[in-house]
């Protein structure tokens, strides 16, 4: 029940896995543009129409995540996902089976390190009722004392789960060597310390200060009016009083220190990761090193596949992913091998680096990536529900004009700009390096 960057649709860099709602509702052929609305109290409201489809998408995002967390608070955004499907002061437990399944509809949410969001899909007649129930949930969770003990149990499985699957686990470690001390190093899953010690006043008091209406942004993409879905935003949510509350912005990482370490673990293979700062969300190398990280590692004609997999026959898999924060990005380079092989491994990834840091890409290699993330980003907005959560993010984590020009903007890399990227980010010296190796026979 966790979520996921727009640049990369893996993230099980920190161990979270999107658990995306199943939706017929396909984009129409005529497709309004999203209209864009702020409430008198801060609350966002994004309005898309598409009259072709058969069902709506309603999304409650907020700007609240696992770097909003304190040091004693580490997993609570994530916890209190879990527990606002447990009952409010109006709706009792069972509310998501009775006015969510029960019409044939979809619910369920994510949190990363940027945001939470609670994502609907269900019939287009149900979509004010929806938004009804999802301002209920955003302000009147009970959080009930003997619910909250028993959803321990439930994250600290989750916690062992993540820990117990090597490609999550290395994942998330990498992003603790990249970002260090930063809040994008920590696990948005907490520690099974904290999680077992919480109190329903210490996540009252989380609630209370980050559940506002400056946090919010709803978005609702269907076959719907605008002005009563405006309506409808403006009766519930729009009503809650301003709190005041301003998010603190957050620094950028500093510099990557180089780091190496081998960890054992029960298994018959190993696993490679590497790990480089790269450009946030909105840097203007954003679409560059997106592209570079296609053509280094994204597909079975990539350069890493090709060479380590095909070629070389290092690794069983191999794969580059680049993940943009709002405040900042990291470029992984991750394997699955023998573990005889991880020195050769990791040398054949390094001159697949060199190489085009030196020489650059062909045409013909950009060309493949820009289609390849054109059809991802087509795939991403067919239905109603990416189209959703592509507006729900960038209005939380960056700009909906952005979000909306940014195909443009990835067209027009040049194969000058990728190597250039290559050069400032792939420095061959400065990266952190983790192995998980099979314990010694």
């Amino acid at each position: 029940m966790h979520g996921i960057p727009r640049i990369s649709l893996l993230f099980a860099l920190i161990g979270l896995a999107l658990t995306a709602c199943s939706s017929t509702g396909k984009a129409g052929s005529s497709v309004a543009s999203p209209a864009r609305y702020v409430l008198p109290n801060g609350v966002r409201v994004l309005i898309q129409e598409y009259p072709s489809s058969e069902v709506v998408a309603v999304q409650l995002w907020v700007r609240a995540g696992g770097r909003d967390e304190a040091a004693t608070e580490l997993g609570l955004a994530h916890y209190l996902e879990h527990m606002l499907f447990k009952g409010t002061t109006t709706r009792a437990k069972g509310f998501v089976d009775r006015d969510v399944e029960g019409v044939g509809g979809r619910i369920n949410a994510g949190t990363s390190l940027d945001f939470t969001y609670y994502y609907v899909v269900l019939p287009a007649s149900r979509a004010v009722a929806t938004i009804e129930m999802l301002a209920d949930i955003a302000v009147n969770s009970s959080l009930d004392e003997t619910e909250l003990e028993l959803e321990k149990k439930v994250v600290i499985e989750e916690m062992r789960v993540s820990e117990d699957t090597p490609q999550r686990h290395l994942a998330r470690r990498l992003y603790g060597m990249a970002f260090d001390s930063h809040p994008y190093g920590r696990s948005v899953l907490g520690t099974p310390e904290i999680i077992q010690n919480l109190t329903r006043d210490t996540l009252l008091a989380f609630y209370r200060r980050h559940y506002v209406p400056e946090s919010f942004t709803l978005v609702v993409v269907g076959p719907v009016s605008k002005s009563e879905i405006l309506q409808a935003a403006e009766r519930t949510l729009g009503r809650l009083p301003r709190s005041g509350f301003q998010r603190l912005p957050q620094s950028v990482p500093a510099n990557l220190t180089p780091k190496s370490n081998e960890v054992q673990r029960p298994g018959a293979l190993a696993y490679l990761g590497m790990a480089w700062l790269g450009p946030k969300l909105d840097h203007a190398d954003t679409p560059a090193v997106e592209l570079l990280v296609s053509i280094l590692g994204q597909s079975r004609s990539s350069r890493l596949f090709q060479s380590l997999r095909e070629r070389q026959a290092l690794v069983n898999s191999v794969s580059s992913d680049y993940a943009a924060l709002e405040a900042g990005g990291v470029i992984t380079v991750t394997a699955q091998l023998e573990s005889g092989n991880l020195a050769r491994a990791e040398t054949a990834a390094l001159t697949e680096i060199r190489r085009i840091r030196e020489q650059g890409v062909t045409d013909e290699e950009l060309r493949r990536a820009v289609t390849r993330a054109e059809a991802e980003h087509t795939f991403g907005s067919e239905t109603v529900e990416g189209r959703a959560r592509l507006l729900g993010r960038a209005e939380t984590v960056w700009r909906l004009t952005e979000e909306l020009a940014y195909m443009d903007r990835l067209r027009s890399v040049t194969p000058d700009q990728v190597q250039i990227a290559a050069r400032r980010y792939l420095d061959l010296e400065h990266y952190g390096r983790l192995a998980f190796v099979p314990p010694a026979r």
